[in-house]
């Protein structure tokens, strides 16, 4: 219960790594605003395990991509539950293609939802918890496409890099107000967002080829974000955390494109 009485926003936060760290986050203790697109269903169903667990749920559906729509969000989140003490970056839109046949919609979707989604993010909820009078963590679940140059998704290579340095520069600058601000590397994790890139059986096959023999699972993703919101993790900002199984060790380098 290291959240108990904290409140949280989560972006993307409808299915995926989005739903198991709203759900983890209210397992300990926090009330939870859940935002998303377009999944009704699956954000509504988040909401209910969370409220199973004791705690508050906001639902909050917004395009990410729009800077006044995300600070109209954490206001919301303010005024529905006093605070806004964590954030959580997930949002992501991707597409694949090669860079010369790409189409450049689904190219410029990917940079405004990946990089400037979790821009204008970040700053809203800073921005906020200064005003609170400081205190407070962040996680931006980044990638390792950040760096690694993986074929067909060079939009999200870009956005997934910027972050990283996006939220190492917000780490530095935000020293002063003693809010944390940490990046979560998730590796091929099973979740719905894969079934847009790889049928049932290339997935199952893809994960016998990685470094632990399967896919991640959201909750393990989860507890990782958890954890660099807990106090456990108050002595650490600007970091990396990454867990992959092993996918951004030098292996993946001599394998064909593929998975992730």
């Amino acid at each position: 219960m290291q959240l108990e009485g904290k409140n949280a926003l989560i972006t993307g936060a409808s299915k995926g790594i989005g739903g198991a760290i709203a759900i983890e986050l209210a397992r300990r203790g926090a009330n939870v605003a859940i935002n998303y697109h377009s999944d009704t269903a699956g954000a509504n169903a988040v909401a209910e395990e969370v409220r199973k667990l004791g705690r508050q749920a906001l639902l909050l559906q917004a395009d990410v991509s729009e800077q006044s729509v995300v600070e109209d969000m954490v206001a919301q989140t303010v005024a529905e539950f006093g605070s806004l003490d964590r954030f959580v970056s997930n949002a992501v839109y991707s597409d694949r293609e090669r860079m010369i046949d790409a189409k450049m919609k689904g190219f410029r979707r990917t940079i405004d939802v990946t990089m400037w989604g979790a821009f204008y993010g970040v700053r809203a909820a800073s921005q906020q918890m200064v005003k609170q009078g400081g205190g407070g963590a962040i996680c931006v679940v980044s990638s390792p496409h950040a760096v690694i140059p993986i074929p067909t998704a060079m939009a999200y290579n870009m956005a997934k890099a910027a972050i990283d340095h996006m939220a190492r520069t917000a780490a530095i600058e935000l020293t002063e107000h003693k809010i944390n601000v940490n990046i979560v590397h998730p590796g091929w994790i099973d979740t719905p967002g894969e079934r847009k890139f790889f049928s049932e059986e290339q997935i199952q096959e893809g994960a016998k080829g990685l470094p632990w023999g399967r896919l991640g699972q959201p909750e393990e993703i989860a507890k990782a974000v958890a954890y660099v919101l807990s106090p456990d993790a108050e002595y650490m900002t600007g970091s990396t955390l990454t867990i992959d199984g092993g996918v951004s060790l030098p292996w993946w380098s001599n394998r064909d494109e593929g998975a992730m």
